[in-house]
């Protein structure tokens, strides 16, 4: 249901007119919209809270992130991880990632659609089998469609804490934190190449997927949640183990 406030127009015909004009999130890329302009170098890590003092251990791993639209806690949590952590933006190539010189690569969250955002999709998919690559969220969902997947618009979408995700895996429970309004079609996923890991248990919809034979994986929600849930916290371990196995 689309909606609209206003502190200066207040005649309803007026804000209806500008309401019918909104175009709506699916088929538009807004990553351009908030992605950054430039590269950057991160070197801030998550405060612990009994000491009060920052986690920024020796770096071990050159990782390139993408800025679909990233959340600074999951660049403190990858610096407290030992990454040395390089962002850019979304438009960059897999060519220049890849004269970087990383050791793991992101894929980070972001707003809106993922479907139309073919020049991330395309870059993935050169990337894959690479480089190691995690994705969360909108990196989730590129990395899905970089699988040859498909996405689609939820008809309300996941907002907030307390969503109970199961690990496939290991047959855990997980309670989550979310923000997405677009999903993997999991009816869409080549199971040749790619595996169910992370299953939501309110509307069993795909919340993490892995490939097989390739160094990368993914989940919907966000494991770097602050305030929320920590249940989730291991995915960084995992992606220190692939890139160390690699």
């Amino acid at each position: 249901m689309k909606g609209i406030i206003s502190s200066t127009e207040f005649r309803i015909t007026n804000l209806m007119k500008k309401l019918q004009k909104y175009p709506g999130l699916v088929g538009r890329d807004i990553v351009k919209d908030v992605t950054g302009k430039k590269t950057y170098r991160w070197d801030k890590g998550v405060i612990d809270v009994l000491s009060n003092r920052e986690i920024r251990p020796e770096k071990k791993y050159r990782v390139v992130a993408f800025d679909y639209g990233i959340k600074h806690n999951i660049l403190r949590l990858l610096r407290s991880y030992g990454c040395d952590v390089y962002v850019v933006p979304a438009a960059t190539t897999a060519k220049e990632v890849l004269a970087q010189k990383p050791d793991g690569v992101f894929l980070s969250n972001g707003p809106g659609d993922p479907a139309p955002i073919s020049y991330a999709i395309q870059t993935v998919a050169e990337l894959l089998g690479k480089v190691p690559i995690l994705g969360i969220c909108l990196g989730h969902q590129i990395l899905a469609l970089a699988l040859e997947a498909k996405t689609y618009k939820l008809k309300f979408g996941h907002r907030g804490a307390n969503h109970p995700v199961k690990n496939l895996k290991t047959g855990n429970i997980e309670i989550t934190c979310q923000n997405h309004g677009f999903c993997v079609d999991m009816d869409s996923l080549n199971e040749k190449t790619v595996e169910l890991t992370h299953l939501n248990l309110n509307d069993n919809t795909v919340e993490g997927i892995a490939c097989k034979k390739k160094a990368a994986f993914s989940v919907q929600y966000h494991p770097e949640a602050s305030p929320g849930p920590h249940d989730s916290s291991y995915l960084f371990d995992d992606f220190i183990k692939l890139m160390g196995r690699s």
